[in-house]
């Protein structure tokens, strides 16, 4: 064969070589690990396979497509997911965790995705007055151990009412519902979700006014955690959520799960830095 003509094959083969990898380089996509905290209904459950699903397994699967990136799960129960954060057992927390000031001091936070209040529940015949502190002497209430719940009724209700505290929502509500406690401090949302108190024939009712502040405790949103180095992942992730919000799409995952408002809408200035 022509030298010169074998010499431009090898040319062509080097420069189409060249340009398949860096084809195969952009489609490449980073795998990222999220740390969740299962069950925590409706933001993430399994369905009858086994398989997780819910309002916070959709957001994320939608935000790291977004973000061009490969997202597995990883579950982590509650009382150890920032330490497993740090551990390197995942890459970021995606688990309705509140913006605070405690937390901010050991992790790096996204954009807030959500807020939602915190409510008084107890049952329906039930004459406590969550207002008059005093009339609390003794009573009961059951709180997930190590939330934003648990700091506030510490804080403010640690000396009258007996605190008890547990790994998980899902077993404040059973021990609500058996009687063995009087009253619970709870997220909205699973409180809807989980003990419905809303309707007038529920067997339970909320005490007082949703709650919200103060911000020390309660934050200003959740949002996703990274650790304080991983500013370019976080970066990719504020960005997604950007533009969930800007073209409806969380607006749509919101309203297949909840009947009522819990975005928080990044503003301009957030999404143009």
């Amino acid at each position: 064969m022509n030298k010169w003509i074998t010499s431009a094959l090898l040319a062509g083969a080097l420069v189409s070589g060249q340009l398949l990898g860096q084809a195969m380089a952009q489609d490449a996509k980073e795998t990222v690990r999220l740390g969740i905290d299962v069950p925590y209904e409706p933001f993430v459950m399994r369905d009858a396979d086994g398989k997780l699903e819910g309002f916070e397994i959709d957001l994320g699967n939608e935000l790291c497509a977004r973000a061009n990136l490969e997202c597995s799960w990883v579950e982590q129960s509650w009382d150890g997911i920032i330490p497993g954060l740090l551990a390197r057992k995942y890459d970021a927390i995606l688990s309705s965790m509140a913006i605070t000031p405690e937390r901010e001091r050991q992790v790096m936070f996204s954009l807030p995705y959500y807020n939602t209040p915190s409510v008084w529940i107890t049952a329906r015949d039930r004459d406590i007055d969550i207002d008059d502190k005093q009339s609390l002497e003794g009573l009961s209430v059951g709180v997930q151990r190590g939330t934003i719940r648990d700091v506030y009724v510490t804080q403010e209700y640690g000396d009258v009412l007996d605190i008890h505290r547990y790994g998980s929502s899902q077993e404040v509500v059973n021990d609500l519902k058996s009687g063995r406690l009087d009253l619970t401090f709870e997220d909205f949302p699973i409180a809807v979700d989980a003990i419905d108190f809303r309707q007038d024939d529920s067997p339970y009712k909320q005490l007082g006014d949703s709650i919200k502040t103060p911000t020390s405790i309660f934050g200003k949103g959740a949002a996703m955690a990274f650790r304080q180095r991983d500013k370019a992942l976080a970066a990719k992730f504020d960005k997604a959520i950007c533009e969930v919000y800007a073209d409806g799409t969380f607006d749509k995952l919101m309203e297949q799960y909840f009947d009522y408002d819990l975005s928080v809408r990044p503003s301009e200035a957030d999404c143009t830095q």
